[in-house]
């Protein structure tokens, strides 16, 4: 009975109060109500964990899944390198992050490119320098790509048939030691060579060129394929090529030279686990033998 009449009273006094007030009181009565464990975040189970002679244990009652998925987003595992795995054209293992310093690295480099060409004689180029100082780079590229658009052009054969297929491969390494299989790395060297070099910076100079829209992802990314297996035999041979580390680091400088010179400033995937791999060690044996009144040693040297 006097229970009874307390919350009445209670009850009477509440309403007496303005209505603000009563809602402020609701508001934290319903603050202070305990939390559910259902509602408890993940950083309030994890705070929870028992520690147990310096190894973190979450007991059996604690619900670990919100954890568990959590960790997918709070830390992401890298990427395998793809000189790892089994050689095919299908295998990929993407590096999002080495791919577009790869691409800034190459667009600088088209135009670095520009100026030495800037600097051959015009019958290397066909470029008419009279009639491109007429005009801004942005007036030429109109005229060149959107007005005129491609021709069929008339560089000398060394320029469309070897080095534009070498760019190509170069494009298509780029792409390919960053973990992506053989299609995409065709992709991204046609988007390279045709829209950021044909359509694009060299656009400022010349009509984009027949030859170089096809050639030069096609007949690159078929190259640049037997660059990637040749080079996945350097890799799993620590970096050695017929037994020589010094010829095989310069054919993986030339087959890849993206991918090697900006891995002596930002780490190289493939040579960090090229060092891993577990080579033979050298050892020799000396032993004395006796055969029909004969003394001597024999020699036995494994490498």
């Amino acid at each position: 009975m006097i229970k009874t009449t307390f919350h009445y009273l209670q009850f009477n006094c509440i309403m007496r109060l303005p209505i603000t007030y009563f809602i402020i009181i609701i508001v934290a009565l319903l603050a202070a109500i305990p939390r559910s464990r259902a509602e408890e975040t993940v950083g309030t189970q994890a705070a929870r964990l028992v520690k147990i002679d310096n190894v973190h244990t979450p007991p059996d009652s604690i619900d670990m899944s919100p954890i568990i998925a959590m960790r997918p987003h709070c830390s992401k595992p890298k990427p395998i390198c793809i000189y790892e795995l089994p050689i095919s054209s299908t295998t990929q293992s993407h590096d999002w992050h080495r791919l577009w310093i790869n691409t800034a690295t190459l667009g600088g480099a088209f135009v670095g490119t520009l100026f030495v060409l800037e600097l051959l004689p015009e019958d290397a180029t066909n470029w008419n320098r009279a009639s491109i100082q007429q005009y801004s780079p942005g007036t030429r590229w109109v005229r060149n790509v959107l007005k005129r658009g491609p021709e069929w052009d008339g560089d000398k054969f060394i320029f469309n048939y070897v080095l534009h297929p070498y760019a190509g491969a170069a494009y298509f390494m780029a792409a390919r030691s960053c973990g992506f299989n053989y299609y995409q790395s065709l992709l991204y060297t046609t988007l390279i060579s045709t829209v950021l070099w044909e359509f694009g910076i060299e656009g400022c100079m010349e009509r984009p060129s027949y030859q170089d829209i096809f050639i030069t992802p096609l007949a690159g990314s078929i190259m640049g394929e037997c660059f990637y297996q040749l080079k996945h035999h350097i890799v799993n041979n620590g970096y050695t090529l017929w037994g020589s580390p010094v010829l095989g680091n310069i054919v993986a400088f030339l087959i890849d030279p993206v991918n090697e010179v900006l891995g002596i400033f930002d780490g190289n995937p493939a040579r960090k686990y090229a060092k891993t791999l577990k080579r033979p060690a050298v050892s020799s044996t000396l032993m004395p033998y006796i055969s029909n009144d004969k003394f001597g040693f024999s020699i036995t040297c494994t490498f």
